[in-house]
This record gives C-alpha cells, sequence and structure tokens, in this order.
C-alpha cells in the first residue's frame, strides 16, 4: 500500500486573495494579448500556459478569500479538492482548474505545440475561473 501524502496548505486571508487575484488578471490579459494563433513570438502553447497560471491564481485567491488557506504541495490536484469544497460553484471550478491542469505539463514544458482550438479552450476555462474568483473576492 503506498502512503498518502500529506496536503500541504498555506494559511492565507483577504489580502492575500486580492494579490493572487491580480496575479490572476494580469496573467490571462498577457495570454489574451499572445492569442491563439500561431506566430513568430508566441505559440497557442505559450497562450495555454498563461491560461494555466491564471487559473491557479484564481484558485489560490478564491481558496484564500473563503476557506483562510491555499493548498501549497507539489501536487496541483490538492488545489482542485480544496477548490471543490468552496460553496456554490466549488465544483465547477474545480472542474475547469482540472481541466486546465491537464494541459499544463504540454503547455509548460512539452515538445508539441497546444492547438488553436485547446487554446481557446483553456483561455475559456481560465476566464470562467476569474470571473468566479473576483465574485469570491469582492
Amino acid at each position: 500500500m503506498t502512503p498518502r501524502r500529506a496536503t500541504r496548505t498555506q494559511q492565507c486571508d483577504r489580502r492575500d486573495a486580492r494579490i493572487r487575484l491580480e496575479h490572476a488578471r494580469s496573467f490571462l490579459d498577457v495570454a489574451d494579448l499572445v492569442g491563439t494563433d500561431r506566430d513568430e513570438l508566441a505559440t497557442p502553447s505559450v497562450s495555454s500556459a498563461l491560461a494555466v497560471l491564471s487559473a491557479i491564481a484564481a484558485s489560490d485567491a478564491v481558496c484564500c478569500a473563503v476557506l483562510s488557506q491555499r493548498a501549497r504541495g507539489q501536487d496541483h490536484q490538492q488545489s482542485v479538492a480544496l477548490l471543490r469544497t468552496v460553496t456554490p460553484d466549488g465544483p465547477d471550478m474545480a472542474r475547469d482548474l482540472e481541466r486546465l491542469l491537464a494541459i499544463k505539463d504540454d503547455a509548460h514544458y512539452g515538445l508539441l505545440d497546444i492547438s488553436s482550438q485547446r487554446a481557446t479552450s483553456a483561455l475559456r476555462q481560465a476566464r470562467r475561473l476569474l470571473a468566479a474568483a473576483e465574485k469570491h473576492v469582492r
């Protein structure tokens, strides 16, 4: 039997939530500037990577604002599990985060490009997470 990893969390508050929300907005703003079309400066993978970072920051913002803690381990699934506990829309936010985390390795470290279609979906998911975070952090 494999031992379970302990969940690492960090205490945080509304001030921290506002900082992470600003990070989420900035990552998404730059992702939108990069766009989803391949050109000489950027690729859909770059936009997708920024969407993933935005989603992680938005998740942190929500968790800090609502739960006063955020996941700090290497396993991003801990963030998904924490986010899922937020009411009323935690499960929807967790689903978007999970979908974005599924492309994280390819977007950040992969040798194959993310498609324009997948990058468009990633941006849409990150926008939903950011909108939900803005609602919770107000």
